[in-house]
C-alpha cells in the first residue's frame, strides 16, 4: 500500500523549512554579487549575512501589501518603524519645570469651570 503526499503539503513544508534554513553569505560576497543575492531573496530564499563568520543580518522577501490592513498604526508596525510588545506603555515621570507659575493643566481646569 503506497501513500502519496499532496503537492500542497509538500509546498507548505518546503516553505517552512526554507525560512529556517538560510543561505549564508559573507558581506564582501554580498556586495560583489548583490543583484544575484537579491534575486534569490525575491524567489523566497532567506539569506543570512555574516561578518567574520558571525551572523549579523537576515534578508527576507517583503510580504505583499494586504488590502485588509487599514490602520496606520498597524502599517507602521509592519514597516518596522515602531514596535509593540503587547503590554501597556511605560512612560517616564513628567519633567519638573523650574518656574513659579501655575501649571498649564491647572489653568485649563480653571477655565473649564
Amino acid at each position: 500500500m503506497s501513500t502519496q503526499i499532496r503537492p500542497s503539503v509538500v509546498a507548505s513544508a518546503e516553505s517552512a523549512i526554507s525560512e529556517v534554513v538560510a543561505s549564508q553569505v559573507f558581506v564582501r560576497d554580498l556586495k560583489t554579487h548583490l543583484s544575484q543575492w537579491l534575486g534569490r531573496v525575491q524567489a523566497g530564499e532567506v539569506v543570512e549575512v555574516t561578518s567574520h563568520r558571525k551572523p549579523i543580518a537576515r534578508i527576507t522577501a517583503v510580504k505583499p501589501a494586504d488590502s485588509g490592513i487599514t490602520s496606520p498604526l498597524q502599517k507602521a508596525i509592519d514597516a518596522g518603524l515602531i514596535s509593540w510588545n503587547g503590554q501597556k506603555p511605560v512612560f517616564p515621570p513628567p519633567v519638573k519645570l523650574r518656574g513659579q507659575g501655575k501649571l498649564v493643566s491647572e489653568i485649563v481646569m480653571e477655565d473649564r469651570g
